[in-house]
């Protein structure tokens, strides 16, 4: 219904054109690979893969696409991994109205743009971004590893895991334990407090 609604706001502006619609990260990086939209608006908190981690992907494959992030939360996580990752927009989903066609026109001609109540976030964040780098066992994480722990933090069993991104159970179960290692936690509920902490699944889900 959300993504019903963001559609017919988009397609009644008239010089927007909607190629395709995805319900998860990992649909979103294969839709955005192979129609390079100029716009991939994603909201940060979906199943599979986050907004963040598919925002990573995208740019590792160095796709020609903008991406604009679409969320209800205002946190200064988000705000430092999205530009991390180069993500060209943030627009709160309080604002998914005319801002958000501001949005898509502004970041689809290359240009940044945010909403203004975390203007200073996304401040604060450029300036402390360099700093908050060093140390932090997370950024130490490959695309594999954070999506493997944002699927455990699912509550996807192992065999689950290998299915859907087609490697063994046995691969799965080494992930789990470097995961375990990197992130320097003990059991399964450490992980899970990893994935919350870093915004990798939503803490009320």
């Amino acid at each position: 219904m959300v993504r019903a609604g963001i559609r017919a706001l988009l397609e009644k502006a008239g010089d927007i054109h909607v190629m395709g619609e995805a319900s998860n990260g990992q649909e979103a990086i294969e839709l955005t690979e192979t129609f390079k939209p100029d716009v991939l608006i994603m909201d940060i908190m979906m199943p599979r893969m986050n907004g963040i981690q598919a925002a990573e992907n995208i740019r590792e494959m160095k796709l020609p696409t903008y991406i604009l992030l679409l969320s209800m939360y205002s946190d200064e996580g988000f705000v430092q991994q999205a530009l991390q990752y180069g993500v060209k927009g943030y627009v709160l989903k309080s604002s998914v109205s005319d801002e958000l066609l501001q949005a898509v026109r502004a970041v689809a001609a290359g240009k940044a743009y945010f909403s203004s109540p975390i203007s200073e976030i996304v401040q604060s964040a450029v300036n402390s971004h360099s700093a908050s780098q060093e140390g932090d066992s997370f950024s130490t994480l490959s695309p594999r590893e954070k999506e493997i722990l944002q699927l455990i933090a699912e509550e996807h069993t192992s065999a689950e895991i290998a299915n859907m991104l087609f490697i063994t159970e046995k691969t799965v179960e080494k992930h789990r334990t470097k995961l375990m290692e990197k992130l320097n936690v003990r059991n399964l509920a450490g992980l899970v407090r990893m994935a919350v902490k870093y915004h990798l699944v939503d803490k009320d889900a």
